[in-house]
C-alpha cells in the first residue's frame, strides 16, 4: 500500500483506509480523500468523479484513537467513521492530516461568521467602497494569517510528537537488556518517526509562508509609496479647495439675489442641486427629497430684501424674524416670557442614578426561537428576556418626555404656525432614543401602572396604565404646569416577517395647550427592526405623520423617509412643511430623526417645472436661514453597556417610596434583569404570565355566569381600567380611554387598597 506524505496545510491528502461496515462484512477497504475541511469517502478511485460515498466535514467533528491503528471521526451522533490503516505509523499519518485540517477547517468558518456580519445590512455610513488595489492586499493579509495559523498548529503537534519522543527516550534509558528491550527500541523509533513526519510539515508551511511575503514585499513597498503621494495630493488638493470655497462663500455673500419665479432657471426640476465638491454660486441651496425617488420641493435661499424688511409676506406676524440680525423662534418665545423653563432656577427633589449594571454577555440560538414565529403576533410569543431590556412599555412610552422642554417653549408661543413648528419637533424627538435601541421592553401586565413625577425637574407628571392585554393597549396621560396636557392611547401590532420585524403603533396622540385653546394630534409611524436572523440589528423608521391643529386647520406634514442601500441622501431623513388652513406654506422643516430638526420660514413659493417621469411640478420655496429647533442629547458615559439607554431611560427603573403596586418599578423579573440574573428573571417572568393568565381565565368564567344570568350578554373579558375610562374624543370621534383622575390623590394619601395583586 502506497504510503503518501503528509502534506502541508491546506492540501489535498489521499489513501487506502479499511472502514468498518457491519458485522458481517466488517472491515472494508477505501479510497479516502481528505480536502478543504472535509473527509470523504469512495469504493475505489475510479469513483471519484461521479459517485461519494459519504462525507463528514471536520469542523464539528471528534477524532480520537483507539489503538495502534485504528481511530474513529464522529460529528456527535449523525455520522461516526471506524477506520483502521495497516500501520502505526499510516495511522499517524492521518491523524496528523486530519488534525490539520480540522484546525484550518475551524478556522475558516470562525471567518466566515465574522465577514457574515460585517457585510449584513446596515444603515449607511462613509467609505463603503473598496478599492481593487486594497482588496488584493487585504486577501494577502488573509493568505498571510492563514499560514502563521498553520505553523502554530503545526509547532503544537511537534511539541506534542517531540515530548512523546522525550519520554520513550527516558524510558529506554531505564530498560535493561532483555526481552522487552526490542520493543522499546521500536516504539521509539516509531515515534521518531512520527517526529520527523511533523517537522517535515512544519518546514513545507515555511517555506510557503517565507515564499509568500518575499514575493509581495516589493509589491507591498511600491504600494504604500504610491498611497503616500497620493495622500500628499489629495491634502494639496483639499487646501486648494477649502480657498476656493472661502472665496465663494464671500462672493456669494455680497451678491444680489433675485427672487424665484417660474421662469428662473434655479426653480427648474433639471436643478438638482450642486453636488460635493462644486463650487457655484448655488452652494447653499438646501434640496429636500421626498420619500420618493422624485423631489416634491426644493428651497432655495430668500431675496436678501425680506431679511431686511419686516413685510408681512408670508402672512406670519413680523414680530418672528428669522434671519442674522433678529432673534429665532424660540429665543423670541422664550424671551418675551420671564417665567420660562430657562429663566427658572432647576431644584430637583433627588439625585438621580446615572449609571444601571452593565449588560451581561449571554449567547442565545436565536433562530431555534423564531423559527416558530413566522407570521404571529409577537404579542403571543413567548420570549425569553435575553431578547428584552429592563424596562416595560409603559417606560418606553414615557420616554416620549425626553425633550419635553420643546413642548414648554410651544406654549409661549404667540401664533399657532409657530407652536406647530415645535410641536413637529416634538414628535421627532420622541423616535431619537430607539435608535441604538435593538431590545425589546417587557410587555406590561393587564392593570400595571407607571409613574414618572417630574414636576419639580421639568413641570410636568405622567401616568401610564396597561388597559388591555390582547390586544395590548396603553393609556398614557401627561399634564404639565406649564401650560400644555398629552394623552395617548397605544395598541401595538407587530409582524415578524422572518428577517425583518414590523412594529405598527395604532392609536392617536393629543396635545393640548391652555393658553391658545389649541388641539393638535397625529400618530405615530412604523418602526422596523431589521436583520433579525442574521447580520447586527438595527432600526429604522418610515412613513408619514400629519399633525392638525384642530382650532384653526393648521397642518404640518412629516416624512419619514425609509433607508434605501441605492440612495445617496443623508440616512434618517425627515422633511415637513407646516401649512395654514387654506394650504399656503409658512415653515419648511428639515433633519434627522437620530440627530436635529432644523425650521426655515418661508417667504415665498411657486410652482416649478415639471417631473420628467410623471409629470408632477415640484414646489420652489424661498425660505430664510434655517433655525435649529431641537438637537438630541449625548448617550451617558458607558451607554453601550446599559442597552444605549439615555439619561431619562436610566432613571425610569430606579425604586421610588409611595408608588403604587402596581407599578413597573416593583415588577420582578424586570428588576431581575437589571440586575444581572437572566436565569431567575426567565423563571419569574414565566411565573407572572402564568399568573396573568389564570385571573383571565376566572375573570372570563365570571363572564360567562353573568351572561346566562342576564338578558343580554356581556363581553367575555369585562376588565375595566383603574386610573382611565372609555370617552368619545369629541375632535376625533375615536373612543379612547382617557384619564379620569384620583391616582394623585391616591398617593398622597398612601390608598392603595383598590389596587389589584399582578405581580
Amino acid at each position: 500500500m502506497s504510503e503518501p506524505k503528509v502534506p502541508a496545510p491546506g492540501d489535498t491528502y489521499k489513501g487506502w483506509l479499511f472502514k468498518w461496515t457491519n458485522y458481517i462484512k466488517g472491515y472494508q477497504r477505501r479510497w479516502f480523500v481528505l480536502s478543504n475541511g472535509l473527509l470523504s469517502y469512495y469504493r475505489t478511485q475510479a469513483e471519484m468523479g461521479h459517485t461519494c460515498r459519504g462525507t463528514i466535514n471536520l469542523a464539528t467533528a471528534n477524532i480520537s484513537v483507539e489503538d495502534s491503528c485504528n481511530f474513529v471521526i464522529s460529528n456527535g451522533g449523525a455520522q461516526t467513521y471506524h477506520l483502521k490503516a495497516n500501520s502505526e505509523v499510516e495511522r499517524q499519518r492521518w491523524i496528523t492530516a486530519l488534525e490539520l485540517a480540522k484546525a484550518k477547517a475551524v478556522r475558516m468558518q470562525a471567518e466566515s461568521d465574522d465577514s457574515g456580519d460585517e457585510c449584513s445590512t446596515s444603515p449607511p455610513s462613509a467609505g463603503q467602497g473598496i478599492g481593487a488595489r486594497n482588496s488584493e492586499v487585504q486577501s494577502t493579509l488573509r493568505t498571510l494569517g492563514s499560514k502563521v495559523e498553520d505553523l502554530s498548529t503545526c509547532n503544537d503537534l511537534i511539541a506534542k510528537h517531540g515530548s512523546a519522543l522525550q519520554r520513550s527516550l527516558s524510558e529506554l534509558e531505564g530498560v535493561k537488556l532483555g526481552g522487552d528491550t526490542s520493543d522499546k527500541i521500536r516504539q521509539v523509533t516509531e515515534r521518531a518517526t512520527l517526529f520527523r513526519i511533523t517537522s517535515n510539515a512544519m518546514i513545507n508551511a515555511c517555506r510557503d509562508f517565507l515564499a509568500l511575503a518575499q514575493a509581495h514585499s516589493k509589491r507591498w513597498q511600491k504600494a504604500l509609496q504610491a498611497e503616500r503621494e497620493q495622500r500628499v495630493r489629495l491634502e494639496e488638493t483639499l487646501e486648494q479647495l477649502a480657498k476656493q470655497h472661502n472665496h465663494l462663500e464671500r462672493a456669494f455673500r455680497g451678491a444680489t439675489v433675485l427672487p424665484a419665479s417660474p421662469s428662473n432657471p434655479t426653480a427648474d426640476s433639471k436643478g438638482s442641486g450642486p453636488g460635493k465638491g462644486d463650487a457655484s454660486d448655488d452652494e447653499e441651496n438646501e434640496f429636500f427629497d421626498a420619500c420618493e425617488d422624485v423631489q416634491e420641493f426644493i428651497t432655495i435661499p430668500a431675496d436678501p430684501k425680506y431679511h431686511r424688511s419686516g413685510s408681512n409676506v408670508s402672512g406670519i406676524s413680523s414680530e418672528i424674524g428669522m434671519d442674522d440680525g433678529t432673534t429665532s423662534l424660540d429665543e423670541q418665545s422664550l424671551a418675551s416670557n420671564p417665567e420660562s423653563p430657562q429663566s427658572q432656577e432647576v431644584v430637583p427633589v433627588r439625585k438621580r442614578r446615572t449609571r444601571i449594571p452593565d449588560k451581561p454577555n449571554y449567547s442565545l440560538n436565536l433562530w431555534s426561537i423564531m423559527k416558530n414565529c413566522i407570521g404571529k403576533e409577537l404579542s403571543k410569543i413567548p420570549m425569553p428576556v435575553n431578547f428584552n431590556e429592563p424596562i416595560s412599555m409603559l417606560q418606553r412610552l414615557s420616554e416620549d418626555l425626553e425633550y419635553s422642554e420643546l413642548l414648554d417653549r410651544a406654549a409661549k408661543c404667540q401664533t399657532s404656525l409657530e407652536q406647530l413648528c415645535y410641536v413637529a419637533a416634538f414628535t421627532v424627538s420622541s423616535y431619537s432614543t430607539t435608535v441604538h435601541r435593538t431590545g425589546k421592553p417587557f410587555n406590561p401586565l393587564l392593570g400595571e401602572t407607571f409613574e414618572l413625577d417630574r414636576l419639580q425637574e421639568s413641570g410636568y407628571r405622567s401616568l401610564c396604565e396597561q388597559v388591555s392585554h390582547h390586544p395590548p393597549a396603553a393609556a398614557h396621560h401627561v399634564i404639565s404646569e406649564r401650560g400644555w396636557t398629552l394623552r395617548q392611547e397605544i395598541t401595538v401590532a407587530s409582524k415578524f416577517r422572518g428577517k425583518y420585524l414590523s412594529i405598527m403603533p395604532l392609536g392617536t396622540i393629543h396635545c393640548f395647550f391652555e393658553k391658545s385653546n389649541n388641539h393638535y394630534s397625529w400618530k405615530k409611524v412604523t418602526t422596523t427592526v431589521h436583520n433579525i436572523i442574521v447580520g447586527k440589528l438595527w432600526i429604522d423608521q418610515s412613513g408619514e405623520i400629519d399633525i392638525i391643529n384642530h382650532r384653526t386647520g393648521d397642518r404640518c406634514h412629516l416624512k419619514f423617509a425609509p433607508y434605501s442601500y441605492f440612495s445617496r441622501d443623508v440616512a434618517r431623513k425627515v422633511t415637513g412643511v407646516v401649512t395654514d388652513k387654506d394650504g399656503k406654506a409658512h415653515y419648511v422643516l428639515s433633519g434627522t430623526w437620530d440627530e436635529k430638526m432644523e425650521c426655515s420660514r418661508v417667504m415665498q413659493s411657486s410652482r416649478g417645472g415639471e417631473n420628467g417621469t410623471e409629470g408632477r411640478q415640484k414646489t420652489v420655496y424661498q425660505t430664510l436661514k434655517p433655525r435649529e429647533l431641537w438637537r438630541k442629547n449625548p448617550l451617558p458615559e458607558g451607554a453601550e453597556t446599559m442597552y444605549y439607554f439615555s439619561s431619562l431611560a436610566l432613571t425610569l427603573n430606579e425604586l421610588e417610596e409611595g408608588v403604587a403596586p402596581t407599578d413597573s418599578r416593583r415588577r420582578p423579573d424586570q428588576r431581575l434583569m437589571e440586575q444581572g440574573m437572566w436565569d431567575e428573571a426567565n423563571a419569574e417572568k414565566q411565573r407572572l404570565e402564568e399568573k396573568q393568565r389564570s385571573v383571565r381565565r376566572e375573570r372570563e368564567r365570571e363572564a360567562a355566569r353573568l351572561a346566562n344570568t342576564a338578558e343580554e350578554g356581556v363581553p367575555q373579558d369585562n376588565y375595566k381600567a383603574m386610573w382611565f375610562e372609555r370617552s368619545e374624543d369629541s375632535a376625533t370621534g375615536e373612543v379612547t380611554h382617557i384619564y379620569k383622575g384620583g391616582y394623585w390623590e391616591a398617593k398622597e394619601q398612601s390608598s392603595w387598597d383598590a389596587c389589584p395583586d399582578i405581580f
